[in-house]
């Protein structure tokens, strides 16, 4: 920086403190300068990466130079020559009413040359300089505020967490100072010195000066851009080890290149699941995105090696530069650019589809849609942008046409729509002003066809046009939003209307219920409720509730309260918390579970433990539906990542109504990715067969079919696999057909698993289990002892702590909550009775 800059020191020069607000100072300042003295910067400090020597920390000693009205000029000496003479200085405030648009002329500076020419510069208000104090939106035309925008820290204590949003802070003491770049037309030639003239009605404070000899203005920044960084062999360093700072200027990222896209990431049997985050390693080539003036210089330094810098402006200029030595380089990474208009449609039908983008440079480097984030906030409760991050790959929700800015060249793109949509990945090439880019994306199975619709039961924070434009991407018809409490945190609640919401369309439908939860006795989701919405949607204190608030309800009674409001009761994250299971399950008043996990067949069993949980309440005669639902609170988890397929009767059109309907007859099957099939003798999921007691023999026919490759597909008989088909490759499409002998009362479902996971915040494996078919001999009915013992131990584990911990609101509703338990107790016992199993006891 010491050969760009020369600071002047002006000691000599100074001709009042700089303890401002007062008069006999030579000038008559506004008194509200006088409140920030103390904060006046003083000492060597540098602004925009100059560097400026303004006046001593003593307040009462000469520091400032004041041009005031009717006082003589002050001439500051200078030699040799600079292409700009960079001032920091402010002017008092003008008087009230005076106009936006300034533009009085208040001094003149004035270049001196060893030849005797000179060059006046005005100096005008709201031009040239501005008072320490403006109101927001009266920025200086020509100077530039003294503080400049820099990169903010992601630090919650330093700004709030919506401020960091913006990935911008504006640094500074509160004292507002402008500096002003004189231009020197005759940079060749010796400068003999400058002088400051007052001309105007206004005082103007000069703080420092210093004269700059480089290419380009140094306010005047060039556009951001990204530059690969090429470290010598010798200096590889993981990312946290490199710094890249920019002197007159900013960087504004620095990451590791992504990687080189080839032929195997086009081809990969993944795309559209995301990808794992690379594992920090050694590397010489990283991405730096900067901005800055055209004399910037670039330093960036690996570990404990030497410090190499590069000229940020050939860089912008030529598309490369170098280090002095050669050893390190930067390159433009994208030269050319242009706006593009992208147009996605659906190859069978030609009409706008909205889908899930993501598209990458040459180097990996992730190109997002506009208005979509480079860096994905997957935080949760931070999720406000239609944006999504699966492990280390980015994508944006956009509509069926949508604007972005992609460089000139080499681009690659990703598509994907759920679990019916053949994922895209193209290589394109984009050409120079090129206006329109047209992709289309195609089906590959119609469910629909068949009568079955998609959902996510368990969505949360997004608002409802969000929630509708991610569903349509992802190819559902129903997203059931949840409004829930989380401490003093209460989410969504504006939005619950008791209906549909009102950007519903007639093939996606948003909803806005509740998700009621209880921090012990477990979660229960309130969907599809008309009218008043199910309150309190929190009880028993952290936490779900607030600190003490009491125990007012239960599981039972919530689920119970939504089905008489036409709603749908779904216990989400099944099984946990564990603890009213048995009370909700063995009363009836459940109509479907989530089921979220999906097993690796590598394992050597597609057995997670929601299935096996689920299939106690099964084994014991209690009929719900398996639905899948994805928890979604962060941009980390994609809308119908686990999502509802449910059968509607084919004599009925869509809506919440008709979906519930097929979850409470259980017509639905839990998915990740693969699409399930059943049938048992002709019959499909949710169905009732009726046998002679004894059992006898069935057909089974069971099929799964999937985007991705699968591996195994299974039928399970009272949670016992009976029959099954793999692929140890993996296929896109398994099927069974076996006879199967029953001995008795019985239920029947199929799942399927796949090696292959999606990145969600909670990988999991792409995997898919129906609801049952139930079969009846003779007038037997289902039951495990040992699982009614499990059963048996929860609800003397509920009553106990009921007794004991929980957060009594009165006597009365004590009792209430209690005798929940106490009649699943009994509605055990009697089940236990019918079943020839008189003494059950708990465990242990």
């Amino acid at each position: 920086m010491s050969d760009r800059f020369r600071t002047i020191n002006l000691t000599r020069y100074f001709n009042a403190p700089a303890r401002f607000g007062t008069r006999g100072r030579g000038a008559v300042w506004h008194r509200s300068l006088a409140d920030v003295n103390e904060r006046l910067p003083r000492g060597r400090q540098e602004y925009w990466g100059i560097p400026f020597a303004l006046g001593p920390k003593d307040l009462d000693k000469r520091g400032v130079i004041v041009l005031a009205p009717g006082k003589g000029p002050v001439t500051v000496p200078l030699s040799g020559t600079a292409t700009y003479v960079c001032v920091a200085h402010f002017c008092n405030l003008p008087d009230p009413g005076a106009d936006a648009a300034g533009g009085e002329r208040l001094a003149e500076y004035v270049l001196e040359y060893d030849d005797g020419s000179e060059r006046v510069v005005p100096i005008r208000r709201r031009f040239e300089v501005n008072p320490f104090s403006v109101a927001w939106g009266h920025q200086a035309f020509a100077a530039a505020p003294s503080t400049m925008p820099t990169v903010a820290p992601q630090d919650l204590n330093v700004m709030g967490w919506g401020q960091t949003q913006t990935g911008v802070r504006f640094p500074g003491t509160g004292v507002g100072f402008w500096v002003y770049a004189i231009e020197n037309p005759k940079a060749d030639k010796p400068l003999h010195a400058l002088t400051l003239r007052p001309v105007g009605n206004l005082p103007i404070a000069v703080l420092g000066l210093t004269l700059y000899s480089g290419p380009g203005h140094p306010l005047r920044h060039v556009p951001r851009r990204v530059y690969k960084l090429v470290l010598p062999a010798s200096e590889k360093a993981p990312v946290s080890e490199v710094s890249a700072e920019l002197d007159l200027g900013v960087v504004t990222r620095l990451y590791a290149v992504p990687g080189q896209v080839d032929e195997a990431w086009l081809k990969s049997v993944d795309r559209g699941l995301g990808s794992t985050r690379a594992a920090e390693k050694p590397r010489r080539e990283f991405l730096v995105e900067a901005t800055g003036a055209e004399g910037a210089t670039l330093t960036v330094k690996a570990g404990s090696g030497k410090a190499h810098e590069l000229p940020l402006g050939e860089a912008f200029r030529k598309g490369k530069a170098r280090s002095a030595d050669g050893r390190a380089r930067i390159e433009l990474v994208h030269q050319r650019k242009t706006w593009v208009y992208v147009n996605v449609t659906d190859a069978g039908t030609g009409q706008p589809t909205p889908t899930r983008a993501h598209f990458r440079g040459a180097n990996g480097e992730y190109l997002p849609p506009y208005g979509h984030h480079e860096v994905v906030n997957e935080n949760w409760f931070e999720d406000y942008g239609g944006d999504l991050q699966l492990g280390g790959t980015s994508y944006a929700y956009v509509p069926g046409r949508f604007q972005i800015e992609l460089p000139v060249g080499e681009v690659y793109v990703e598509l994907a729509k759920g679990f019916e949509y053949e994922p895209l990945r193209k290589k394109l090439t984009i050409r120079p002003g090129q206006r329109e880019l047209n992709l289309r994306i195609r089906r590959a199975f119609d469910q629909r066809s068949e009568g079955w619709l998609t959902a996510d039961t368990h969505v949360h924070f997004i608002s409802p046009q969000t929630a509708w434009l991610e569903g349509q991407a992802e190819g559902l018809n129903l997203i059931n939003l949840l409004a829930s409490q989380w401490g003093r945190l209460f989410t969504n609640v504006a939005d619950i209307t008791g209906e549909a919401s009102g950007c519903s369309t007639e093939d996606t439908i948003v909803w806005v219920g509740t998700e009621n939860r209880h921090h012990l006795l477990g979660h229960m989701s309130m969907l599809g409720a008309h009218g008043d919405p199910v309150f309190p949607m929190c009880a028993g204190g952290p936490s779900e509730a607030y600190l003490g608030d009491p125990d007012v309800t239960t599981l039972t009674d919530w689920a119970r309260t939504v089905r008489e409001r036409e709603g749908v009761a779904i216990r989400p994250h099944f099984p946990a918390p564990v603890c009213e299971e048995p009370c909700y399950f063995l009363l009836d008043e459940l109509d479907g579970t989530e089921l979220r996990r999906f097993a690796n067949p590598e394992s050597g069993s597609l057995d997670e433990f929601c299935f096996t949980e689920w299939y106690r309440y099964l084994n014991c005669g209690c009929r719900v539906a398996a639905v899948g639902g994805t928890d979604k609170m962060s941009a980390g988890m994609p809308v119908g990542g686990v999502r509802t397929y449910a059968q509607l009767d084919p004599t009925r059109q869509f809506s919440f109504e008709t979906w519930g309907e097929a979850v409470r007859a259980g017509r639905t099957y839990t998915t990740s990715g693969p699409l399930l099939s059943l049938t048992v003798e002709g019959h499909a999921v949710g169905d009732e067969i009726r046998m002679p007691a004894g059992g006898g023999t069935v057909e089974v026919y069971a099929s799964a079919q999937c985007l991705w490759p699968i591996h195994r597909l299974e039928v399970v008989v009272n949670g016992k696999v009976v029959a099954a088909s793999s692929s140890a490759k993996g296929t896109k499409r398994l099927s069974l057909k076996r006879k199967i002998k029953l001995e008795g009362s019985c239920w029947i479902a199929a799942r399927a698993g796949s090696k292959l996971q999606v990145q969600h915040c909670w990988p999991i494996h792409l995997g898919a289990h129906t609801s049952p078919i139930y079969v009846v001999a003779g007038d037997q009915e289902l039951f495990s002892p040992s699982d009614a013992s499990y059963m048996l131990t929860l609800i003397d584990g509920g009553l106990t702590w009921l007794d004991t911990l929980s957060v009594r609101y009165d006597e009365r509703r004590h009792r209430r909550l209690k005798a929940i338990f106490e009649q699943a107790r009994a509605e055990l016992h009697e089940r236990a009775h019918r079943a020839g199993h008189p003494h059950l006891h708990p465990h242990g």
